[in-house]
């Protein structure tokens, strides 16, 4: 299944537009004031083409140097003030757009971390990277730039349109039609420009989630020689994302064109219009000359405004994405889901299958009692890492139930999921900054000795005491670099400080070397002794420690009981027990 099938929800043009109105509510009174600052900018500016024509009316009646002087003084000090008006109105928008640039970073955030696992690995993580980088920067753009200047020009455009409509109604009303055929280019171009620019996104989110993947997979690209492969998807998502950013490039080609032809048709048309009435008496010259000054200085912010409409289509498009993950399937019930009575965990008729493929469990049951160490074991597509994400709650069965105290694993709150099953598989990552930060976002109210007995309950206390800075070394880019296994430690001292009464170990310690591996469990055994564990077993050492072990086949549990009982009972356990024993090494897979 490709990225491109399973994208998160894109929101609708009204959800769009509440957003809108939500973020600016947010800060009211800003919003106001660059309203106001504009409004003050653009009565300043009107003074001037109005002043232009009372000139030109005082000449013509015979008036001396004075009726020009005092008129052009007055129009300095107007330009003046609609000057610095201008710029106070930008300044004030600036400010308001980066802080709603910042409740737009943080909701989305928010909601990314409210994601089920499962929602994100079906999205792909490409398409939440083109999301809160391309697609919030753009917004970050429209918010910090393109909007105060949208508001600047369109009171502006307003303005001047109501001076010409002030100055003779049929002026205004010849001026008006005159934009016809910019209002028909832009009708053309909005009805079209949505779909296109949404189209561009989620091309360039295809193209986020190949280049993720293959980077994330590029040991398993190499080994299984799909070098050709890769390069062919990249090679086909680039050619989609050509042919969406074309479509929209024709769309701007046609649509600025247009509109710079017709920008001249309301001015030469009040002229002609206005010469003729006043050839009837209908008009004075100064009239005419002032709503052609109008009109010719309407087309300055017109213009601006219909760059800033391109701009906010674009824009749009990436709210809606950014705005769409709202709609996305939440990770909690909604409302508050149930407490847990108690700890233990039942399996009961469980079915699971994927999308794009067979049954993966066929009617599982299983009791995990609490404070047990059961191991679940099995060959290599049995149903184990599925069975450890349905107890886990990343996944919801097909049928049947999975509860832990009675309560459906999957509906309950990711706060109160996180307190009481943790799942810890081969994949982990290392967070930019300290040692600290790394094992504070477990537990942030962990003191330093919390996070030492972390650390040295998984066996990273002599690694990290040797850091430069110890705890608070920086990690990753710029800083120290750690190795798989230093990593892996890392996240199982997450797990310690995280404190659940139930863990999920899948390949938890497969970067380790074998000595460190059995170290390390048996250290974390011993911490989380009371403590639900269960563990995916690969290596059987571990299943000779539980204190029962599940035997998967074909997506069904085969055996239930304890490793003596197994082995004696020579069944398929057994069979698996001495194929691993007969190694050499401890290095065998179950």
């Amino acid at each position: 299944m490709t990225a491109g099938e399973q994208l998160l929800p894109v929101a609708d043009r009204s959800r769009v537009r509440r957003a809108t109105l939500r973020l600016v509510r947010a800060d009211g009174r800003a919003f106001a004031a660059v309203l106001l600052l504009n409004a003050l900018a653009a009565g300043a500016g009107l003074v001037g083409p109005w002043l232009v024509g009372r000139i030109v009316d005082e000449v013509r009646a015979g008036h001396g140097v004075d009726a020009v002087d005092r008129p052009a003084l007055w129009i300095l000090l107007c330009s003046v003030a609609q000057l610095l008006l201008a710029r106070w109105a930008r300044y004030v928008g600036h400010r308001f757009g980066e802080r709603t640039l910042a409740r737009v970073r943080e909701e989305y955030v928010e909601r990314v971390l409210a994601l089920p696992a499962s929602a994100v690995e079906r999205a792909g993580t490409g398409d939440l990277t083109a999301r809160g980088t391309a697609d919030v920067a753009t917004v970050g753009t429209t918010l910090r730039d393109v909007g105060p200047d949208l508001l600047v020009n369109g009171v502006q455009a307003l303005f001047v349109l109501g001076a010409v409509f002030a100055l003779d109604p049929l002026l205004g009303l010849f001026g008006l039609l005159g934009l016809t055929p910019i209002l028909l280019a832009l009708r053309w171009y909005l009805r079209r420009a949505r779909d296109g620019y949404l189209a561009e996104g989620a091309a360039t989110s295809e193209i986020a989630e190949i280049v993720a993947s293959t980077a994330a997979g590029a040991r398993t690209v190499e080994a299984f020689r799909l070098r050709g492969r890769r390069t062919a998807a990249s090679r086909d998502a680039l050619e989609t994302s050509r042919r969406t950013r074309f479509r929209t490039l024709f769309l701007r080609t046609v649509f600025f064109p247009a509109v710079e032809v017709t920008y001249t048709v309301p001015v030469a048309g009040v002229l002609l219009f206005g010469g003729w009435l006043h050839a009837r008496g209908g008009v004075g010259v100064g009239a005419v000359v002032a709503a052609a000054l109008y009109l010719r200085q309407f087309t300055e912010p017109l213009d601006q405004i219909l760059m800033r409409v391109e701009q906010l289509q674009s824009s749009g498009a990436s709210f809606a994405r950014v705005e769409g993950l709202a709609r996305a399937p939440r990770g909690d019930a909604g409302g508050g889901s149930p407490v847990p009575a108690d700890d233990r965990i039942d399996v009961r008729g469980v079915r699971y299958a994927y999308e794009r493929g067979g049954e993966v469990l066929r009617g599982v049951d299983l009791t995990v009692r609490p404070g047990e160490r059961l191991a679940v074991v099995g060959p290599s597509g049995a149903g184990k890492t599925t069975l450890s994400r349905l107890l886990a709650g990343i996944d919801r069965p097909g049928s049947g139930t999975v509860t832990v105290g009675g309560v459906p694993v999957a509906e309950l709150e990711p706060e109160v999921l996180r307190r009481q099953v943790v799942l810890v598989t081969q994949e982990h990552h290392v967070f930019l900054g300290t040692v600290r930060e790394n094992l504070l976002i477990a537990e942030p109210d962990a003191t330093d000795a919390d996070l030492w007995a972390a650390l040295g309950a998984v066996g990273a206390d002599d690694w990290v005491r040797a850091l430069p800075d110890g705890l608070g070394t920086r990690l990753g880019a710029g800083g120290c670099r750690t190795d798989g296994s230093q990593a892996q430690q890392l996240a199982l001292a997450r797990v310690v400080l995280a404190d659940p009464h139930t863990l999920i170990l899948d390949e938890a310690t497969a970067l380790l070397d074998p000595a460190t591996a059995r170290h390390t469990e048996r250290a974390l055994a011993a911490v989380l002794r009371g403590r639900t564990v269960i563990a995916i077993a690969h290596r059987l050492h571990t299943a000779h420690d539980a204190d029962r072990v599940a035997v998967m086949e074909n997506g069904l549990l085969t055996e239930l009981g304890t490793h003596e009982d197994l082995v004696t009972a020579n069944g398929p356990y057994a069979a698996l027990w001495h194929t691993w024993h007969g190694d050499t090494g401890d290095t065998g897979k179950g």
